[in-house]
């Protein structure tokens, strides 16, 4: 009996192991590619290559960008898992809130600056403390949709009328696709994985 204790432990921590020795080889991997563009970026300077040069003009404006938006959307996401609980995200945008759900989806996404990068670590807050599927996917789409500032952006360029019109088509398909997408998911009994 012992030594059949003795093997599983064993043989779970080999598992373990390996494991940890393919995570490390992944991240790895992807160390040696960055190391890989960041040497092409730096030998197109030396050598005046013209696509390498705007490659990694490209590369520091979108950094640029992402390091001054990142930052403080994170502390907002951290200060949102902190103050806004549970039952509040269950009540507002859970299995018994009704078509309230989607409504306050839309008007969360349209307050939300920074478009889908800053969209989905809110959705992995609210599905932590209990929203369901469909007004998560309500909520990232809307994201994309319903901006507030390129709202009045693209009014301004567009026209008050066009950008009505865009919302007004867009915002019924996002919600029965989220709807339909949401039971899928409900039905399938789906979970999102945990990271190890």
């Amino acid at each position: 009996m012992r030594n059949t204790k003795t093997k599983d432990k064993n043989s779970e921590k080999s598992e373990n192991i390996e494991k940890n020795k393919s995570k490390t080889n992944k991240k790895m991997i992807n160390y040696y590619i960055f190391a890989v563009f960041a040497a092409f970026i730096g030998a197109s300077y030396i050598l005046d290559f013209d696509l390498g040069q705007r490659i990694g003009s490209n590369f520091m404006i979108f950094a640029r960008d992402m390091a001054s938006i990142l930052p403080p959307a994170f502390v907002l996401i951290g200060l949102f898992e902190v103050w806004v609980s549970r039952e509040s995200i269950e009540k507002n945008f859970g299995n018994t809130s009704g078509f309230k759900q989607y409504i306050y989806a839309v008007l969360l996404a349209a307050t939300t600056v920074g478009g889908t990068f800053v969209a989905f670590p809110v959705a992995n807050s609210l599905y932590h403390k209990g929203a369901n599927y469909s007004s998560i996917f309500t909520y990232v789409t809307s994201a994309s949709l319903v901006m507030i500032p390129m709202s009045i952006m693209e009014a301004s360029i567009l026209g008050v009328k066009f950008t009505a019109i865009r919302i007004g088509v867009s915002l019924p398909l996002v919600i029965i696709s989220s709807i339909i997408l949401g039971n899928f998911f409900r039905d399938m009994n789906y979970k999102i994985p945990q990271p190890d």
